[in-house]
């Protein structure tokens, strides 16, 4: 029987996996007897920062094409993204109880399955261990002991308002460059407008952090009171940039922060882009400045917490397996991926790598110009600075060129798919 900690997207991707080719697995998870800061929800693959698994544009997004690679390997997040999804325009959005509630039923109602309610305080010679970004206590303390080098970054989620409470008037539906269907409410602002909410976010308080968490934030999670002090235009020319986009007298306005769909009713809405470290009642308000949330009620808060990671190259191999230790196994955010795809994507190369160890066939890797095997490359492989990384064209090794950018990345999807098709073959 395969031991796997942590029932996140990765150890849930796992373990789905090993099961569906009859591997008998233990999911070892603490829910519901316990919780993280940043959890609440009894299901496992809990989503906790965005209800947004990004782009799903296979053939001219990163993500995208990830995704993509995903679905025809078998993904569970796939599958269970397909049941949740909400309305988002060109990205995938999911109903986030749904999503869960989906991948928690196909778990618990597989035979190959059994779930141990239990927090893992050793780390154990072999299995899977898919423990998350907030890893903690006596299990973080083994892994530091074991392989030192942990670091840590932080992860700002945005706040959620009511839908009902937003000022629909002072809204207009549109998605930048006009596509999609219109699933986005936009809430403009004058430039005075948003030169007094950028001042005054500037100056609000924040809520204070703890010694170990006072260094520098990962960029892709960067707090937007940390955007702002860049400049009076950073989140003009960034989160809230209008381009692409249109009032209602159809006229670009100065700026815009855009709201999104956080379940499937369309009740609640996200505040796009707007991770926060701020106060709650400073986030009311200094978000209240913006016309069309002036009397908006919020349902979450955003909050900022730690997230822990590891030094890969240093740790493990491109098949995420631990250099001395091949028969344990490492997936998710702890690896240094960084978002729900990635890691996800994580945790089922980590399955199929662990399947295919057991089988005692070779290891075999996913082609460096697929993104799955590009981002397990980078995991295993960088030299010098590393840190949390998405999905994006840059990590990927291939020698396709073309002047036409949206061209290239057609091609290379379409190869990239291609080697995706003879890894499945091949497992």
């Amino acid at each position: 029987m395969i031991k796997i900690v942590g029932a996140g997207l990765a150890g849930s991707e796992a373990a789905c996996f090993l099961a569906s080719r009859k591997i008998q697995v233990e999911l070892i998870d603490m829910k519901p007897e316990k919780f993280t800061p940043a959890h609440s929800d009894k299901n496992f693959a809990e989503l906790v920062c965005s209800n947004s698994l990004k782009s799903d544009d296979a053939l001219g997004n990163a993500c995208g094409l990830l995704k993509a690679e995903m679905r025809r390997l078998g993904s569970v997040t796939m599958q269970a993204a397909e049941i949740a999804k909400v309305p988002a325009g060109g990205a995938l959005a999911v109903d986030r109880e749904k999503f869960a509630a989906f991948i928690t039923k196909k778990i618990k109602d597989d035979p190959y399955i059994k779930v141990t309610c239990e927090e893992t305080e050793e780390l154990p010679e072999e299995g899977i261990v898919a423990t998350g970004p907030l890893t903690g206590g006596k299990l973080y303390d083994a892994i530091e002991q074991r392989f030192g080098g942990s670091l840590h970054f932080f992860d700002a989620s945005a706040p959620i308002v009511s839908r009902e409470s937003v000022d629909l008037d002072k809204t207009f539906s549109a998605d930048r460059y006009g596509k999609g269907t219109g699933d986005y409410l936009n809430c403009p602002m004058t430039k005075e407008e948003y030169e007094t909410f950028t001042a005054e976010l500037l100056t609000a308080k924040r809520a204070k952090l703890h010694e170990f968490e006072k260094r520098e934030i990962f960029e892709g999670c960067m707090p937007l009171e940390v955007m702002a002090q860049r400049g009076i235009d950073t989140l003009r020319f960034g989160t809230f940039k209008p381009v692409g986009l249109f009032g209602r007298d159809g006229k670009r306005p100065y700026a815009v922060l855009q709201l999104r769909k956080e379940n499937a009713e369309g009740t609640s809405l996200g505040l796009v882009g707007c991770q926060t470290n701020l106060q709650f009642s400073e986030q009311k308000r200094v978000f209240s400045l913006i016309p069309a949330l002036k009397n908006a009620e919020f349902e979450r808060y955003g909050v900022m917490h730690r997230n822990t990671y590891l030094h890969s190259p240093d740790v493990l191999n491109a098949d995420f397996s631990v250099r001395s230790q091949p028969k344990l196994y490492f997936a998710g955010q702890i690896t240094g991926v960084e978002g729900y795809v990635e890691s996800a994507m994580s945790g089922l190369l980590a399955g199929i790598h662990c399947y295919r160890r057991l089988c005692g066939k070779p290891t075999l890797l996913p082609s460096t110009e697929t993104m799955c095997g590009a981002l397990s490359d980078y995991i295993a492989n960088t030299r010098g600075a590393f840190e949390p990384m998405n999905a994006n064209y840059g990590v990927l090794k291939t020698d396709i060129s073309c002047k036409d950018k949206s061209e290239r990345r057609k091609k290379i999807a379409e190869r990239a798919l291609e080697e995706i098709e003879k890894l499945k073959e091949s497992i």
